[in-house]
């Protein structure tokens, strides 16, 4: 296993359309996005699905089409306290069949309380990543569309795996809308 540097990163979007928009080069204007050193900060977009969950409602992720969920759209989105929303990357992914990501929150964000949940992108997945995007401090806390949410960092195998994402029809395969659990 190796970690892909940032020539790596530029050459597969241009080549392959691996991230799309691909900003190449850091922009700091906000909270930074773009091509870094060995990663990628995606950006978050701007659709945002606020959960209608009643008090004493039980969540379960084995049974989430009970949950009625609001969509909202902006330049940015206020979460309350103590609670979560679900948002969407801006950019598009196409990973090769030999590499994995590992998916990381910005830490601007985990600073002010606000915690950034996305699982790796396994090989040959593609599509807009859902977020689930938890405000855990007391207060309100905003999030911007159109600016860096969190980074990936790119992870080559010396072989192919056997069985990618594609091959097992992973069930968030190529999605693109914000998707709740699927069981």
């Amino acid at each position: 296993m190796s970690i892909k540097s940032d020539r790596w990163i530029q050459q597969m979007a241009s080549d392959k359309k691996m991230i799309e928009p691909f900003e190449s080069s850091q922009i700091r204007t906000g909270v930074s996005f773009g091509l870094s050193s060995y990663g990628y900060d995606f950006r978050l977009g701007s659709e945002f699905k606020i959960p209608k969950i009643k008090p004493g409602a039980l969540v379960d992720p084995k049974n989430a089409s009970l949950l009625e969920w609001e969509v909202v759209t902006g330049v940015h989105y206020d979460i309350p306290p103590h609670s979560y929303i679900l948002g969407r990357t801006l950019e598009y992914f196409r990973i090769p069949r030999n590499i994995l990501t590992i998916c990381y929150g910005k830490s601007t964000y985990a600073r002010c309380g606000v915690l950034v949940n996305v699982t790796p992108f396994e090989p040959e997945w593609e599509g807009f990543a859902t977020l689930s995007i938890a405000n855990l401090s007391g207060t309100t806390a905003r999030v911007y569309a159109n600016e860096g949410i969190g980074q990936l960092i790119f992870l080559e195998s010396d072989e192919p795996c056997d069985i990618s994402y594609l091959d097992k029809q992973g069930k968030y395969q190529a999605q693109k809308e914000i998707t709740g659990a699927k069981i």
